[in-house]
């Protein structure tokens, strides 16, 4: 009798081992899941807005081109001012890029990942 229970007892801990097992396999794939769809949707949101805002730098940028070469009278100054005008931009964010882009970017996804 007591080698009958032990056995009973035996397959009953391997099926609940296995059950285990198997639900933290599920709830992990799961988790994994939820954490690729939202860094995919991250992404795209990301990507769009980021085409959109380009769109309208660029046509904003060949407006603002061709009204300052109508003040400056040539086009060539006009499009150079526009130039240099993002070469600051550049620069500045250059020298910010830390505090301005790469301190909020890590604490984004850090909250996207960490979170989920």
């Amino acid at each position: 009798m007591a080698f009958e229970d032990l056995k009973e007892n035996a397959e009953y801990i391997k099926e609940q081992g296995r059950s285990y097992v198997d639900h933290n396999l599920a709830f992990y794939k799961l988790k994994f899941f939820k954490i690729a769809m939202k860094s995919s949707f991250s992404i795209l949101k990301f990507a769009l807005v980021s085409i959109s805002f380009l769109m309208v730098l660029f046509f904003g940028s060949l407006g603002l081109a061709f009204a300052l070469s109508i003040y400056f009278g040539s086009y060539a100054q006009g499009f150079l001012a526009v130039a240099g005008g993002y070469v600051i931009v550049t620069l500045l964010l250059y020298i910010l890029k830390r505090k301005l882009i790469e301190g909020p970017l890590l604490k984004k996804c850090s909250l996207l990942f960490f979170n989920s």
